[in-house]
């Protein structure tokens, strides 16, 4: 008996943790999409005031994530803690793009977390 409490035990931690896994690996997929797309929109990124383009936007996110991976568990508090606003200043970021126009980041990164998830499904 004790030998069946045990194994379902293990097995339930086993579970939980496959669970905790997945979740974390489809976190980083969707994160690296929203960096991706970022970087494949051609629009400009704006921070601190000053305009970046695409490429640079990616690298930036992409050193940002890599230092504060830890704080992003979700493509949403990716987007909350990482990718919207300066950590430094903390003022917003802008995303400005030819058809659209200006946008907050976060804004423009949740719409693409959107369409992304609905794509998906």
């Amino acid at each position: 008996m004790k030998k069946t409490i045990g194994r379902c035990f293990v097995l339930l931690i086993l579970c939980t943790l496959s669970t905790q896994l997945a979740a974390a690996e489809t976190a980083d997929e969707e994160i690296q999409f929203l960096i991706e797309a970022v970087g494949k929109s051609g629009c400009d990124f704006i921070r601190n005031g000053d305009r970046h383009d695409s490429e640079a936007a990616v690298e930036h996110l992409q050193l940002k994530y890599k230092r504060g991976k830890r704080y992003s568990k979700t493509a949403e508090s990716f987007i909350d803690r990482l990718a919207s606003k300066s950590s430094i200043s903390g003022r917003p970021y802008s995303i400005v793009c030819e058809e659209s126009g200006a946008h907050t980041a976060s804004d423009w990164l949740y719409e693409a977390l959107q369409a992304h998830r609905g794509k998906n499904l």
